[in-house]
């Protein structure tokens, strides 16, 4: 591996580390407050090219590599983490399945205007019943001439309340179970779609996560990504190039705490000294740093294996695990070093806190990535037995 970027690679964390710098982070707090996405913001982030950085150009996208995408998360997720997860579901959870299994047509209507920011996408697996177990699906789709019928309820769908297209899974018979699930591309202003209620969350409060209720939704046949019955291997490895990204922006949330508890680190006093001159704050900083880089390399890896053309099934797990611990934990200490401050909402560390927590639970529970990692490392000793 080699640990130089590329021009390419560098000139997006550029773009993305000014955005973020100078566009994101003065107006996180606010965004936070009003629970609310900027469109303003997410239109500039299009014409920047950072809603599309692994996106063909031949739709709409920057056409570069996942480790430059990874890369472009982590930045944005410096600035705001619920920005940098627009980019990250455009970018990852729905281009991707579209991208690999999707008709020329299908990219054609739904890519670019994505790329753009001008549209807004969702990825919509979970249901009441089916979290971590995605075979037990209950959204039904009965065949009916050209079209497929939807009817039930989709749950934790994150910009469900607000995106124009949505990549749904549901299933033709509960009774296969995974083999039974089949991947569509909705539109959310035709008949028969509503959003039920918005949850109230601890964290990425701007990003609404909502309830979707299908009844009799026709969905042309056209709008099939990939087969019939193999909706669920679609899910699958769609959420392991996400974890990648959840991981990146674990990163990046956590590079901003270590930065703001730095330099507070430098700018207080107690005891006539700047507390940064205190060996129980450098250990602290030191153990931060240190997590820090260790976290930042495993995501790279898992982006690099990628484009090595790898499954990275494993990489993509392990990423995103210690990177969303590691992301907790580091916002846990620059509290602690901020002290009262940090508790407030002014220094901004409670809300990354708040944000970076989640990272341990979407897209995989931290559990679910244990037993993925077990899994693939086991692999080879298993089907050696067999």
């Amino acid at each position: 591996m080699d640990f130089n970027f590329t021009e390419e690679q560098q000139y997006v964390r550029d773009v993305a580390r000014k955005f973020a710098d100078e566009r994101l982070f003065p107006h996180a707090g606010e965004f936070d407050k009003n629970a609310k996405l900027d469109r303003a913001i997410i239109r500039e982030m299009g014409q920047l090219g950072l809603m599309g950085v692994k996106v063909p150009e031949k739709y709409g996208g920057v056409g570069l590599d996942n480790l430059a995408y990874t890369i472009s998360i982590e930045e944005l997720a410096r600035g705001c983490a619920s920005h940098a997860l627009v980019a990250a579901v455009h970018g990852s959870l729905f281009a991707v399945p579209l991208i690999q299994n999707g008709t020329e047509e299908q990219k054609m209507k739904y890519l670019p205007p994505l790329c753009a920011g001008e549209k807004m996408a969702a990825y919509s697996l979970s249901e009441a019943g089916s979290g971590s177990d995605a075979g037990s699906l209950r959204l039904s789709a009965k065949e009916d001439g050209d079209s497929y019928v939807l009817n039930g309820t989709k749950l934790w769908v994150t910009h469900g309340a607000v995106a124009d297209y949505i990549l749904v899974f549901a299933t033709v018979n509960p009774e296969l179970r995974t083999k039974g699930i089949v991947a569509f591309v909705i539109e959310t202003d035709k008949p028969g779609f509503a959003v039920g209620k918005n949850e109230e969350k601890l964290g990425y409060k701007a990003s609404p996560t909502s309830e979707l209720i299908f009844t009799d939704y026709r969905v042309p046949k056209k709008n099939i990504v990939g087969e019939i019955g193999r909706g669920f291997n679609i899910a699958m490895e769609t959420l392991n190039h996400g974890r990648i990204s959840i991981g990146a922006q674990s990163v990046g949330m956590a590079q901003r705490a270590l930065e703001i508890a730095a330099k507070y680190a430098t700018e207080r006093k107690q005891f006539g000294k700047e507390i940064s001159t205190f060996q129980a704050i450098q250990f602290k900083l030191a153990e931060m740093e240190a997590k820090l880089q260790s976290a930042r390399l495993c995501v790279y890896h898992a982006a690099w294996s990628k484009d090595q053309g790898k499954d990275a099934i494993k990489e993509a797990s392990i990423a995103k695990m210690l990177a969303s611990e590691i992301g907790t934990d580091i916002a846990h200490k620059a509290i602690q070093i901020l002290g009262g401050y940090g508790y407030t909402h002014e220094y901004n560390v409670e809300r990354i806190y708040r944000d970076v927590r989640l990272c341990e639970i979407f897209e995989g529970t931290n559990e679910i990535q244990r037993l993925v990692i077990a899994r693939e490392l086991l692999r080879p000793y298993t089907d050696r037995k067999n």
